[in-house]
């Protein structure tokens, strides 16, 4: 299994210092059986916990020149209209994705284009599904635009317990569909804004897996 590189050295650390917990445990308790035992059943859990949350599989992109794919794994928590106020100052269609701690975090661009807007908003940590989040939580904001001229706005939201958001592009880069464009440390949500005449291709509490799920079809560009 491949550890996606916000992990590494936190894996280390975390090895050796449970190494060391358990090391104390046999040195100074040596007829403590029952006690080694369970220290060593609680330091695997823990680590394996947090193996899996920096697990980073290989995927097939599924790329497609309409389609807006999934910017991460996780459930689709909210559909709706929205008025957007921080860029394209109207009404939108926003696709919410929720990511829990035992999702993929790593973060993929949902279509191809050059950034054209890119901000950081330091926030609040309410939890990732409170309505409020979107506007009030550390977040990031990026606007995509596509080669046909169609605008997507992706906006990563720190939660409860993410609370470090890791963004690898900045504004003009060229990106393409599929490919890693964040990281948000033990879950979190993301948001897709889209134009309104945009087809939406799922529901809520659907599953979805970044690069893969389609979340969207957009429309002719008039």
């Amino acid at each position: 299994m491949k550890i996606h590189k916000e992990g590494r050295i936190l894996l280390l650390v975390l090895l050796v210092l449970l190494a060391g917990i358990n090391g104390v445990i046999y040195y100074f308790f040596p007829d403590r059986l029952t006690l080694q035992g369970i220290t060593v059943i609680i330091s695997s859990m823990l680590y394996l916990a947090i193996l899996q949350f920096f697990r980073s599989p290989r995927i097939r992109i599924a790329s497609h020149e309409k389609h807006v794919l999934a910017p991460a794994d996780g459930k689709v928590v909210v559909i709706e209209r929205v008025k957007e106020t921080e860029y394209f100052k109207g009404e939108r269609t926003q696709i919410s994705v929720f990511m829990s701690p035992v999702n993929v975090h790593s973060n993929r661009n949902p279509v191809s284009g050059v950034i054209k807007y890119f901000e950081y908003h330091a926030g609040k940590y309410l939890v990732a599904w409170h309505p409020k989040s979107s506007a009030l939580n550390e977040r990031t904001t990026i606007v995509v635009e596509r080669p046909d001229g169609i605008e997507v706005m992706i906006r990563q939201i720190a939660g409860a317990l993410a609370r470090r958001i890791k963004i690898y592009v900045k504004e003009g880069d060229v990106i393409t569909q599929g490919e890693e464009f964040g990281f948000i440390k033990f879950g979190s949500r993301v948001d897709v804004i889209l134009p309104v005449e945009a087809e939406v291709k799922v529901t809520v509490g659907d599953k979805t897996k970044a690069g893969v799920t389609v979340l969207a079809e957009l429309p002719e560009l008039q």
